[in-house]
């Protein structure tokens, strides 16, 4: 039973390790490379969306579509953003003939987050997009491994039944030691720790609502692009939940937090 726990384990670290370098390369980069990575990524997410929600519906199209509408709300000023990112809704309603909310609640929130990506790191430079994304790695890392070594409650087994308390309280407390590490070697302070916190809940739940989609598709991975993580939609749900959540409350926290 114990080794099967684990049997994973080297398929995706070493996986897990390429995605991390192209990501980190492309955010020291900055500029049109971390603009083509997040519209790359947003237009696979689409893609595997519309193939778990109506395998009947043009995904390619779609996704090329998500893709090509992000690019222009990165490119244009911020005020003709909302409207870009919104279009999916109404793409949805044409193109698929079943669970519409569903793509146009998800499409939207990709594109929202892939902006909110750009703007992170094109406005807070480098230092607060890596604070983002260790936030979300370790999250998602301390809950995989202490989840699987400890055990224990299920947090929620109808929708996500790999998941358990005592993994999910572990990212947290792995999210707050990040947010204590940026805010001790920052002019941010303290604020930094729970503001990290909540981006880890927001991570957690964007997790268990791909996880709900997933299991109403009857499938475990959103597709086989990432041996042993299967498709980006499953690597980047994460993200996904914390960079909308980000974009969302940095006018009402201030952003950086501390400094503002």
């Amino acid at each position: 039973m114990t080794s099967r726990r684990w049997n994973d384990l080297g398929e995706r670290i070493g996986v897990g390790a390429i995605i991390a370098g192209i990501g980190l390369v492309c955010m020291w980069l900055g500029g049109l490379t971390f603009a083509a990575l997040t519209i790359f990524v947003s237009g696979v997410m689409v893609w595997e969306l519309v193939r778990l929600l109506d395998t009947k519906a043009p995904a390619v199209g779609l996704g090329l579509g998500a893709a090509g509408l992000l690019f222009l709300a990165e490119v244009l000023p911020p005020a003709y953003a909302l409207p870009i990112c919104l279009l999916p809704t109404f793409a949805g309603a044409l193109w698929l003939n079943k669970r519409r909310v569903s793509f146009a609640l998800f499409t939207v929130l990709i594109l929202l987050a892939g902006l909110g990506l750009f703007y992170l790191r094109s406005n807070y430079g480098f230092t607060w997009m890596l604070w983002l994304a260790l936030v979300v790695i370790v999250n998602d890392v301390f809950g995989y491994l202490f989840g699987r070594m400890i055990g224990g409650p299920k947090l929620w087994p109808r929708v996500s039944p790999n998941k358990t308390w005592s993994g999910t309280l572990a990212g947290w407390a792995g999210a707050a030691a990040v947010g204590g590490a940026f805010g001790a070697f920052t002019a941010a302070g303290p604020e930094v720790v729970p503001v990290s916190i909540a981006l880890a809940m927001a991570a957690q739940m964007g997790d268990i609502a791909e996880s709900a989609v997933k299991r109403r598709a009857g499938v475990k991975d959103s597709s086989s692009l990432l041996p042993g993580h299967g498709g980006l939609f499953d690597r980047f749900d994460g993200m996904l939940g914390a960079s909308v959540t980000l974009l969302l409350v940095s006018p009402i926290i201030g952003f950086p937090p501390g400094l503002t």
